[in-house]
């Protein structure tokens, strides 16, 4: 399983010494480890030239089989430390900013304080790039809005639902205003979200036949916060992220309300290392709907 494990970590690095040396092999060993996967498949993976490493057409076709040996591989490794007990597992999570800024870190310190040599990998991303992430087994679980499309294949357990609020400079004219619909919103500079195939305010605004004038697509939301406090437009952020805004900015409530879930995803919890299994048990006691 070690010419795997080089393979992904050369693709990581993009170099044969760094994967070395992050794996504590000789770049000799790192050679002959590609070369004897190269011979088991019959085929070149990696071209070198001076602007690195690049992967073959072969290798490109071969990817996601070589990705799910590897997954596999350490999903069973994963396994065999679980036998030896909680303390030593390792949890790896896809999340967006606005509950790995908010919610994350007061559980992870909560859960150390029961298991604390676990430990957390978190990989940030959008609805898409999570649910992607752990369909090919990069991540174990993650949080997802259970209406985007990439995430009907998975199962999911609903936590709570986050109200969508729009998001202005603090001198904006709409301030003045007592309530807000999408209509007051179109002929604003709009800077939008990226939340990846789905992005909840959009699909509200086609629903009423309206269209915003999206002058920048985003993918953080403290950027975008940066962006409405020096008056270059308005968007329409969650509530949770806004809640611990640094910004100088003013929040007005829609009419009618616009709001989210927020969920886990997975693909099979049984087969989850059981330090994430303890761990959404532990989410879904914090912030599940009944709790």
């Amino acid at each position: 399983m070690n010419r795997y494990q080089a393979f992904m970590k050369i693709m990581e690095t993009g170099s044969f010494t760094k994967a070395a040396e992050e794996l504590g092999y000789t770049q000799s060993a790192i050679s002959q480890m590609i070369r004897a996967l190269e011979e088991e498949l019959s085929t070149v993976l990696f071209l070198r030239s001076r602007k690195g490493i690049t992967l073959t057409p072969d290798a490109e076709e071969f990817l996601p089989y070589i990705k799910a040996v590897h997954y596999s591989y350490r999903e069973l490794e994963e396994k065999r430390r679980e036998m030896q007990g909680l303390q030593k597992g390792i949890i790896r999570i896809g999340t967006f900013s606005s509950v790995s800024s908010n919610w994350l870190p007061d559980l992870i310190r909560d859960f150390k304080a029961r298991y604390p040599s676990v430990r957390f990998e978190l990989h940030q991303g959008e609805y898409t790039s999570i649910a992607q992430l752990i369909k090919e087994g990069s991540v174990d679980f993650g949080f997802v809005n259970p209406d985007a499309q990439a995430v009907s294949e998975l199962k999911t357990i609903p936590l709570q639902q986050d109200e969508m609020l729009v998001v202005v400079s603090q001198n904006h004219p709409l301030t003045c205003k007592e309530k807000i619909s999408l209509r007051d919103l179109v002929d604003e500079a709009y800077i939008l979200l990226d939340e990846g195939q789905l992005s909840v305010p959009l699909e509200f605004f086609k629903r009423e036949n309206l269209h915003p004038n999206v002058q920048y697509r985003v993918h953080d939301d403290y950027t975008i916060m940066s962006m409405i406090e020096s008056g270059l437009g308005i968007s329409i952020l969650p509530k949770l992220i806004i809640s611990r805004s640094p910004y100088c900015i003013a929040t007005l409530e829609l009419s009618p309300p616009i709001v989210r879930t927020i969920s886990l995803a997975f693909k099979n919890k049984k087969v989850l290392p059981i330090a994430s299994r303890y761990f959404m048990d532990f989410i879904v006691e914090r912030y599940g709907r009944t709790s």
